[in-house]
């Protein structure tokens, strides 16, 4: 049989409210009995009715996450690490994480931000994939519901979030490619729409116009930040711009893809024609051959944003609240020189 509070209060001669009370913490519990409830508590083997708690609390000890995926089947790597990262902060904290998919800019999708919002099934939620104009921030900004954002917006609100450089980690990646001596460089663009999009197209053209390139209408495509949809791309550029000796991609899943389609095609990357990619998940090292990126501590990001939540959750303000990360680039054997 459970042992309850009962059970405590009965061998500590105080009453229910006192142990109750002591083995929350409060102040106005003498520390000596407040130290002997917890003492019997241990050794009786009490365990606290955590739904009885929540609901003292007014809280669910609960953080929401929301992929916007497409499909039923998730298997993008990037977000298993960042997943990783959420999760093994939150057990930190003694806090749940609760994960749902809906696909990206849907009703059903902004249906499940309200929720979440006004349904106090969880605590505070971690956005992901920002847009330009995002209709998820802007709902819970508007509700002050407690979220934080890996990815800034063009919208005009203050809201706290990890980011990393995205137009700076484009510059870096087209300057190694322009000082490899390659002058005719594509690039597989991600969706509209997508602030970091936005920033690495940006970073792209700012970065060739810099270095005197004149970017062609054909070496600019869009894909949409899967394998296939970087196979589908760069199928594109190899019948529009044959003249390219290097792609770039908006992401690593979609340069994954292009190696393949590459390869299909009689060519080999880092020999006939250089890649590069975004963002250095997991099996852009073992990709044949590794692959050229901008480097990412996914991980990390994913435990910092989880951890400035579990602040905003309890009543605390990050410090600092806008966190900007510094790209990398990793140099593989991808890169190449021009033919």
């Amino acid at each position: 049989m459970a042992v309850t509070l009962k059970d405590i209060a009965q061998e500590a001669g105080v009453s229910i409210t006192t142990v109750s009370r002591g083995l929350a913490g409060y102040d106005d519990v003498a520390d000596e009995t407040r130290q002997q409830i917890r003492q019997i508590a241990e050794r009786l083997g009490y365990r606290p009715n955590l739904t009885a708690r929540r609901l003292q609390k007014q809280r669910t000890d609960t953080l929401g996450f929301i992929l916007p995926t497409f499909g039923p089947r998730f298997s993008d790597p990037f977000f298993s690490e960042f997943l990783a990262g959420i999760g093994n902060e939150a057990v930190n904290h003694h806090y749940d994480l609760l994960v749902s998919t809906h696909t990206p800019d849907t009703p059903g999708e902004i249906e499940a931000y309200r929720r979440a919002a006004l349904g106090g099934w969880v605590d505070g939620l971690i956005v992901v994939r920002t847009r330009e104009d995002d209709a998820r921030i802007r709902l819970l900004h508007e509700n002050q519901f407690p979220f934080v954002a890996f990815g800034r917006c063009g919208c005009d609100l203050d809201f706290p979030y990890v980011d990393e450089d995205s137009e700076a980690g484009m510059r870096l990646l087209v300057q190694h490619f322009v000082e490899l001596g390659h002058r005719r460089i594509g690039f597989i663009a991600p969706p509209e729409g997508l602030m970091f999009g936005r920033l690495r197209r940006d970073g792209y053209l700012q970065a060739m116009a810099d270095n005197g390139r004149t970017v062609e209408p054909t070496w600019l495509v869009t894909g949409d930040l899967t394998q296939r949809g970087g196979a589908e791309a760069a199928g594109r550029l190899l019948i529009d711009a044959p003249e390219l000796t290097a792609v770039i991609t908006g992401n690593d899943l979609m340069a994954v893809g292009a190696i393949n389609r590459l390869r299909q095609h009689g060519l080999q990357v880092g020999q006939d024609i250089a890649l590069g990619g975004f963002d250095d998940i997991p099996l852009a090292a073992y990709t044949a051959p590794p692959l050229t990126t901008i480097h990412q501590p996914i991980y990390e990001i994913g435990r910092r944003v989880c951890a400035m939540l579990v602040q905003l959750v309890n009543g605390q303000t990050p410090n600092p609240a806008h966190i900007l990360l510094k790209p990398t680039l990793v140099i593989r054997e991808s890169s190449g020189k021009p033919i």
